[in-house]
């Protein structure tokens, strides 16, 4: 039985604007405030706005996105099960890119790294991201477990996922008042614009992902009813 007697589809709708709105922040902060991206660059700044940006895309945004997959497409069972396992793939992809930028960005510009709480989450984070992906791949995908097994393994891989998303939530905000700190300790104005949107955008990350936990212990469509049964 759902948590919320409230129907689902309401608060996926939120969960996509948001999500585009979040990303578009994040972008807007990246590129108009700190200058844009790149890979190769005399400027190491460039080179770590590339790692909120794809965090926030993968493990927040796609994360979320495949989180609720199984309550938003029209789509057949089996294919939501292909479309969960892929955006769940390119998110884990994407944050390891960026969690490497930032060791990148760190070494090349004589920056100690996992010397704080928001590293050491972001790496436990994107192990324990890997091995639900793992064991989801190898349980209900390929090479599949028994019947008994999956139908076991069910409601614990649900809660795991969650509490996995809620830390990548929180570290994300952890991640935004960190550099927002280290910023303002280097002269940025406290009540400026910058300052504004980062805080903003940080709120929003937390409102999306009090949303996307919504849309998982609300009440599924009929149709949609027990998705989670046939993975």
């Amino acid at each position: 039985m759902p948590a919320i007697g409230a129907p689902s589809t309401p608060f996926t709708f939120v969960v996509h604007a948001l999500g585009v709105a979040l990303l578009v922040l994040v972008l807007v902060w990246s590129i108009y405030f700190r200058g844009g991206f790149a890979w190769e660059a005399t400027n190491k700044n460039l080179i770590f706005n590339l790692h909120p940006f794809l965090m926030v895309l993968g493990l927040i945004f796609l994360g979320g996105e495949a989180i609720i997959s199984y309550r938003t497409l029209p789509l057949r069972k089996d294919v939501k099960k292909l479309v969960h396992l892929v955006l769940h793939a390119l998110a884990l992809a994407l944050g390891i890119i960026g969690i490497y930028l930032a060791f990148k960005n760190h070494n090349e510009s004589g920056v100690a790294n996992l010397y704080s709480l928001h590293s050491w989450i972001g790496i436990g984070v994107i192990c324990l991201y890997g091995i639900q992906w793992i064991y989801g791949f190898l349980v209900f995908f390929y090479p599949k477990g028994s019947p008994g097994l999956r139908s076991d393994s069910i409601p614990w891989h649900v809660i795991f996922g969650l509490v996995v998303y809620i830390l990548a939530v929180g570290n994300a905000t952890l991640g935004f008042l960190e550099k927002l700190t280290f910023l303002e300790s280097s002269g940025l104005e406290k009540y400026g614009s910058e300052a504004f949107l980062v805080n903003f955008t940080a709120l929003v990350t937390l409102v999306f992902g009090a949303f996307v936990i919504f849309s998982v212990i609300s009440q599924a469509p009929v149709e949609e009813d027990h998705s989670y049964s046939e993975i």
